[in-house]
């Protein structure tokens, strides 16, 4: 067993190299006690210093101030044993003074007197410390600041900036960002802008930076007319506070830039997701006056949409009763915002009273003026889907109907819902309809022993409806003729369609379109059989006079071709049935979703995503939500598929917002719509999504290979958004999935696309050894051709960057494989790396003749584009080993097969000319130089 000092030795340990979060809280709470168990005050002292910046970083504001007073008061008397920086790399004592009058302000519970005093004492430690006073000048700064006293803050603002920096001002990020929101609440919003732009230059980072700048700015960007600047701040900004709920204040700024740019379905759901924060931090009540106003204004502006009714979801929890008082049933969207603004008064009275000044009720007055302004920055995560028009039948029969049309679509679980509204008619006739839908559903959802008990009282309103025959047919064959498949039930059919020859013609279709439907069912369908069958029952069903089931019948016989395999001779089947006049809505809307997937799957996407459209627009006027939805699907899947992904986007997302109304998981539906925002090119958007998607996996435990796939779309949207420093951790987080599930040739691509933004960086040693564990993995997975050869290659790209022979061998391992598979642009590309690699080892002649050779290569087929580029590397080799003039015809070839690539043929002409020129050949060098301006 582990000695409690070598564990506390452990923790501290685990402590610094674990991120903020629950499991950093844990261990910091695992040290305290661990401390106190021993009975050492110093290592309680080491333990309790790492508490308080934990407690700052995570939200827990109690934590935090009884922590500080503990390490402060042992400070005070003792500072040797306890000195106030434990050298550790976290913020020292006096730095974590700078949290102490922050956090009293943020609760009106503090006085004034008491806030003052802090600040005093901060004040009277620095100097006995002999430190500089940019620390207490901040705190005195956000001091004045919160409290509404605007002249105050801004005289110590100024007095901060001709302040010396010391080892206890704010970092580069903070600094700035504090400034920044000052500059924003004080119409400064030029100034507001340049800072936080500095910040993002200069890649200044820190705990909550630069999340909470670039929320502070997103009212300054629009205001000054810069919507696309704004939309990529929120997003960014957003995809980094989310998860962490003492970013209350960040999320809040969002929300109400959600709000005011037309995106309020967006804003609502922002507020469902995080409304729960609330109840985080009891002592932060500043933050729940900030998110309460946001809420307030998001809500608002849900309503003035006219969706002020729809229900708010998570705000009736229990743990926010104190926040809007108690409720019955659901929070709609206009209620909340009456009891937000409430509460937010409220609160804002309380700390005006505190402070002796209306700063609060300014915000206010600020907020409702801003929940007025309106910009126009679409962003398409989350939209408002408009309920379909359709109007609930007021009376059995109109019930019945509708149960009809959708068990003709074929939507089992919507006809099971309406059967129960239709059962009252009075018409035997039609019960008996109702009946035969009910046992058909049950059993094809294989709950025969539901439907068993339910045949007699069909069999009654047969003979109600005077159809004794059929009554007498269905009492000797049982399920039968609801689909129930067994060998018992398919030899029944047979002997008495080979008796039936007396019986009406509706009850020969009746049995012949059973026995069809049979031999389509199982492993040894008969589809050649079930087609006879089909053509048998329709001419029943014709002579019966009924077109409802002619119809049917006729589906039936699509299915069989199809099961055949002659989608030709199905197509045109389904073409005559949708173009005639008696076609049910529900029928029609099946054929169209059949004809959709017939051209889906023939490669005639955009035919069959309009097809799918039509469905959608039929299936929403049966009111069929759960169909409606699969639609949707169809339709986006097809769009997709057709290179139309805005189109897709927006069928995904009413696909999205059905499974959330209908309590279903959404997961599917957002990796989707995630995808297509990707290849529409809303990369931010889709980094978001596919990070809600990812999170949504992990709590499921989801396996890890398809957790690794979402992780892979996520680094490529980070990566597109140029946040390559997170695409780099989600590829590397991909690739430790993708090994989880022994995917390794997916494993060796994430690893091979996270060198390559490493490498990028002039991170070469990092990318390099990735690349060779890369090369390694893909060697397990033989079968993944393209990845091996893609993975090989880099790899020798590296390699020959370096000069260092080891490329060539993988360049060979590449053109074999190219050569084998015939992937001639592949052998071409291999050929030009081989080139540039012989050109960092001074092997000119050889290097030349390698591009050139690709160079020719990519010509024969068709990529001119690509020829030319090799063409100018093999020019650019020649000059720089002073031979000019054998470059001249190299780059004319390069500037003739430029023809189509302007920056090609620029740079071509431009150098031509400068090699021109040093050869004295001045009249060609002009004339070469033309080429550029014309």
């Amino acid at each position: 067993m582990t000695r409690p000092k070598k564990r506390f030795s452990q923790l501290v340990e685990e402590i610094d190299r674990t991120p903020w979060g629950p499991a950093e809280q844990a261990l910091v709470a695992e040290a305290v006690a661990l401390a106190q168990e021993i009975g050492d005050e110093q290592l309680e002292y080491q333990a309790r210093m790492r508490q308080t910046a934990s407690a700052n970083m995570n939200g827990a504001t109690d934590v935090m101030l009884n922590s500080f007073a503990w390490c402060l008061a042992r400070h005070d008397a003792d500072p040797g044993r306890f000195p106030a920086d434990l050298e550790y790399g976290g913020a020292d004592l006096m730095w974590q003074f700078k949290w102490m009058a922050s956090s009293l302000r943020s609760s009106p519970a503090f006085s004034q007197e008491q806030i003052a005093a802090v600040l005093d004492d901060m004040e009277t430690h620095y100097r006995a410390a002999d430190l500089g006073l940019s620390g207490v000048l901040t705190a005195r700064f956000e001091d004045a600041w919160d409290a509404g006293r605007l002249d105050d803050a801004e005289a110590l603002r100024v007095q901060l900036e001709a302040t010396p920096r010391d080892d206890h001002s704010h970092c580069d990020a903070c600094g700035r960002s504090q400034f920044a929101g000052f500059f924003a609440e004080t119409d400064r919003d030029a100034d507001a802008i340049r800072l936080v732009e500095e910040m993002i230059e200069g890649g200044f980072s820190c705990g909550e930076e630069p999340e909470h700048a670039l929320s502070r700015v997103l009212v300054p960007y629009l205001r000054s007319g810069r919507g696309d600047d704004a939309k990529t701040a929120h997003l960014r900004s957003y995809r980094l506070a989310k998860d962490n709920p003492d970013n209350l204040r960040i999320v809040a700024n969002n929300i109400v830039f959600t709000a005011i740019t037309g995106n309020e379905a967006r804003a609502l759901s922002l507020v469902e997701r995080h409304i729960g924060w609330l109840a985080h931090d009891g002592l932060n009540v500043d933050a729940h006056f900030a998110a309460l106003a946001a809420f307030a204004v998001a809500l608002d502006r849900v309503a003035a949409t006219g969706h002020g009714e729809t229900p708010v979801r998570g705000a009736d929890a229990a743990a926010l009763v104190p926040f809007f008082g108690a409720h019955d049933g659901t929070w709609s969207a206009a209620d909340l915002a009456a009891a937000a603004w409430a509460t937010a008064e409220r609160l804002g009275a309380e700390f005006d009273r505190r402070d002796g000044t209306d700063g609060h009720a300014r915000t206010l007055e600020r907020m409702r003026a801003l929940g007025g302004e309106s910009y126009d920055v679409p962003i398409r995560s989350d939209a408002f889907v408009a309920q379909p028009a359709t109007v609930d039948p007021t009376d059995a029969d109109g019930w019945y109907e509708r149960a009809m049309q959708l068990a003709q679509y074929g939507d089992e679980q919507g006809t099971l819902a309406a059967l129960p509204h239709a059962l009252d008619v009075t018409d035997p006739e039609k019960r008996a309809h109702l009946l035969s839908m009910r046992l058909g559903i049950l059993v094809a959802l294989d709950r025969a022993e539901e439907a068993w008990p339910l045949l007699p009282e069909r069999v009654a309103a047969l003979r109600a409806a005077g159809k004794a025959e059929q009554a007498d047919l269905e009492e000797r064959l049982g399920l039968a003729t609801f689909g129930l498949a067994t060998p018992e039930n398919a030899t029944a059919l047979d002997r008495e369609l080979a008796d039936g020859a007396a019986l009406p013609a509706w009850s020969r279709g009746d049995l012949a379109l059973s026995r069809a439907s049979l031999h389509l069912r199982g492993d040894d369908a008969d589809a050649d059989a079930a087609l006879n069958l089909a053509e048998q029952a329709a001419r029943a069903f014709a002579e019966a006079d009924d077109a409802r089931l002619s119809n049917t019948t006729t589906l039936v016989a699509i299915s069989a071709l199809l099961h055949k395999g002659d989608t030709e001779a199905a197509s045109a089947l389904l073409d005559r049935l949708i173009a005639q006049d008696d076609l049910s809505t529900g029928h029609r809307a099946h054929a169209l979703e059949t004809r959709a997937r017939i051209r889906g799957g023939g490669g005639d996407f955009a035919e069959g995503a309009a097809d799918a459209d039509e469905v959608c627009r039929l299936v929403a006027g049966l009111g069929a939500t759960r169909a409606l939805g699969s639609a949707h699907l169809l339709a986006g899947s097809l769009w997709e598929d057709a290179g139309e992904p805005e189109k897709a986007v927006a069928r995904f997302r009413v696909l999205a917002r059905i499974a959330a109304q209908e309590g279903a998981d959404a997961t599917g539906a957002d990796f989707r719509m995630a995808r297509a925002m990707l290849a529409a090119g809303d990369a931010e958007e889709a980094a978001e999504l596919f990070g809600s998607v990812l999170e949504r996996e992990e709590k499921a435990e989801v396996e890890p290979a398809s957790r690794a796939a979402t992780a892979m779309l996520l680094a490529r949207s980070l990566a597109t958004a140029g946040e390559f420093g997170q695409a780099v951790g989600a590829y590397g987080y991909a690739a430790d999935l993708f090994g989880q599930g022994e995917e390794f040739a997916d494993q060796a691509s994430a690893m091979s696309e996270q060198a390559k933004i490493l490498a990028r960086f002039d991170e070469n040693d990092d990318a390099l050894a990735l690349l060779e564990s890369a090369a390694d993995i893909v060697r397990r997975a033989p079968d993944a051709v393209g990845v091996m050869a893609d993975v090989l290659h880099n790899l020798g790209q590296a390699y020959g960057g370096r000069g260092d022979e080891r490329a060539f061998a993988l360049f060979d391992e590449v053109t074999a494989l190219a050569t084998e598979h015939e992937a001639d642009w592949l052998r071409a590309d291999v050929t030009d790396s081989r080139g540039r690699a012989l050109a960092q080892l001074g092997r000119i002649d050889e290097s030349v003749a390698a591009a050139l050779t690709a160079a020719d290569a990519f010509a024969t087929i068709g990529d001119v584009g690509s020829a030319g580029g090799s063409e100018l590397f093999a020019a650019r080799v020649l000059v720089s080993n002073e031979r000019g003039s054998d470059a001249v015809a190299v780059y004319r070839s390069a500037i003739e097969h430029g023809a189509e690539f302007p920056q090609l043929r620029q740079v071509a002409a431009l150098e031509l000319g400068d090699v021109l020129e040093g050869l004295g050949r001045h009249d060609e060098a002009a004339e070469v130089r033309a080429l550029v301006e014309s």
